[in-house]
């Protein structure tokens, strides 16, 4: 048989994280014999040996390795669907919406003006997050929907509904000569001596290779550039949490950023659905903040 339990995909993951028996049994909270027996009981039944062992712990082997990357999508989605199925089941839960901390802000508040006055308008609540996070709270079922950018966030596996597109500006400290530009290029924002481009996490949560410092946060950023550290080169309407330290200047050949509104396909209610219609109704031109 090919089933396979979530207990089953439980205990073998915390096996394979910790690669020691007895850890993984503290953790889970049962007797080691028994772990063992039921990780051996899986190899038998997919047919393949998942482990290596020895009186030190355990290593993965190839088979193992995958049923890690697979067992831990299989074991979130699980997750997901309970919260999804248990916040469909409140007919008076409001709509969870993420979005990255201070991008799009007047897009947002003209899109919750536009909701609250349809007849069919569920509450909403706003979940702020750092870069990159959205695409995590859509698929564990923690939101429902989510204000996204396209090409830096991942929209894989989502339906979206574009919003708007914009340019991007290079963040400067206020004192640095090209604060004073009128507009500026890629080329010339690379090259900055002493002010090297910050670097974000990209998609697989890696960061590019280069000088600039590693950024998590969008106050840590803010605080970085006000400093003379760094600068970046961000969609306009992100301009909302800059600083009076920082200086906007348009970067002429960045690539365009458009903005969405994206929600798992399994999770388009009739609420999400009120939601898109009325994040489609607005103006499709960009924010001026």
């Amino acid at each position: 048989m090919d089933d396979l339990e979530t207990r089953e995909l439980r205990y073998f993951v915390a096996v394979a994280e910790e690669l020691h028996f007895g850890r993984a049994a503290d953790r889970l909270g049962i007797a080691q014999p028994a772990l063992s027996r039921a990780i051996r009981q899986l190899e038998h039944r997919l047919g393949v040996q998942l482990l290596d062992r020895d009186r030190r712990g355990a290593a993965l082997t190839d088979a193992g390795r995958v049923l890690l990357r697979e067992a831990g999508a299989a074991l979130d989605a699980v997750a997901a669907a309970a919260r999804r199925t248990r916040r469909a089941g409140d007919e008076k839960r409001p709509l969870m919406l993420v979005t990255k901390a201070g991008a799009s802000h007047e897009l947002l508040q003209r899109l919750l003006v536009a909701h609250a006055s349809a007849p069919d308008a569920a509450p909403v609540e706003v979940v702020l997050c750092e870069v990159g996070e959205q695409a995590r709270f859509l698929r564990d079922g923690r939101a429902d929907v989510a204000i996204m950018h396209r090409p830096y966030d991942d929209l894989a596996g989502f339906d979206t509904e574009d919003l708007y597109v914009e340019g991007q500006v290079a963040l400067l400290p206020a004192g640095h000569p090209l604060a004073a530009r009128d507009q500026l290029t890629l080329a010339e924002v690379r090259d900055v001596p002493g002010l090297p481009i910050a670097r974000w996490p990209q998609l697989d949560g890696t960061y590019p290779d280069g000088p600039g410092p590693e950024v998590h946060t969008q106050s840590q950023l803010a605080q970085l550039v006000a400093l003379g550290k760094t600068l970046l080169v961000i969609p306009a309407s992100s301009r909302a949490w800059q600083w009076p330290d920082h200086v906007a200047v348009p970067v002429v050949d960045a690539p365009e950023v458009t903005t969405v509104i994206a929600w798992p396909p399994s999770g388009y209610s009739p609420a999400v659905a009120s939601l898109v219609r009325s994040a489609a109704g607005l103006h499709r031109v960009a924010p001026t903040s």
